[in-house]
């Protein structure tokens, strides 16, 4: 598919890398205005075309007292709101079947989690909004695998799907990124680097999700070479303080030297 299909999308004939970014989770307005419209100050500057990311409810969590949202409506309005406000297309991820329906009233693309991207009915009821959809690959699949999550969309009558790597369970506490599996994948559908996911390291004692976000330039910078047609990074203006995934996500301030340097890349690359 094309990134025109997709309303409100800017800068789709720019030549780089497309980009899903925002925060792990819709923690309030002021919040989701305020990073969303500094994402897209520097997307425009350097002509890259851009989905604002948002979950509006976090239900894969380690503990039981873990931040999960701040309602489902109100978090979707929000999403619905950064979307008027500033002509951009949105993402949410969903977890129920429910779900589908609903978040397809607000959002345009509808995401499926790794940890559930073989849940069929999940799939299915996605792939019938007509919404694009995209499938985090799981931790526990291979590139290959996912040609049948492909498929499933496809077979609903919805040529409108994704792949995103989040990166591959190594050991129980760490994740690694295969980069042999971009291109892998690239034949199935259009494909996505989730870096900041992909540098989390799970399962921790605490219940609490650690990270490396010092290396959350490496593996985009590695992405890009090896032409992944989108990247997806979670941000947030004070990581210490977001709700959900703080210790893997990068700090708004460092974006636009980050992007500055990828989109430097993606020309090269593209001149190869």
């Amino acid at each position: 598919m094309h990134l025109s299909e997709i309303p409100n999308v800017k800068n789709n004939n720019s030549d780089n890398f497309f980009l899903l970014a925002g925060p792990c989770a819709i923690e309030g307005e002021e919040m989701a205005l305020e990073i969303a419209e500094k994402i897209i100050k520097i997307t425009d500057k350097l002509e890259i075309p851009f989905v604002f990311k948002g979950s509006f409810k976090k239900a894969n969590r380690s503990r039981v007292d873990s931040f999960t949202g701040i309602g489902d409506e109100k978090a979707l309005k929000i999403l619905r709101k950064v979307s008027e406000t500033f002509k951009v297309p949105t993402i949410t991820d969903i977890h129920e079947v429910s779900d589908a329906s609903i978040a397809a009233e607000y959002v345009d693309v509808l995401q499926i989690p790794a940890f559930l991207v073989r849940q069929t009915d999940l799939v299915v009821a996605a792939a019938k909004t007509g919404k694009v959809v995209n499938l985090k690959k799981g931790q526990f699949m291979s590139p290959e695998s996912m040609e049948h999550a492909v498929k499933k969309v496809h077979d609903s009558g919805n040529r409108k799907a994704w792949i995103t790597d989040r990166g591959t369970m190594f050991g129980y506490q760490d994740m690694i990124v295969d980069f042999r599996g971009i291109p892998t994948m690239r034949k199935i559908a259009p494909t996505v680097l989730d870096v900041t996911h992909s540098l989390q390291q799970p399962n921790q004692i605490s219940g609490v999700t650690g990270g490396r976000p010092d290396m959350i330039e490496t593996i985009a910078r590695a992405g890009v070479v090896n032409n992944v047609d989108g990247l997806f990074i979670e941000t947030h203006f004070d990581p210490s303080k977001a709700k959900s995934d703080g210790a893997n996500m990068l700090d708004l301030k460092y974006l636009e030297k980050l992007l500055t340097n990828l989109v430097a890349i993606r020309k090269v690359v593209n001149s190869l």
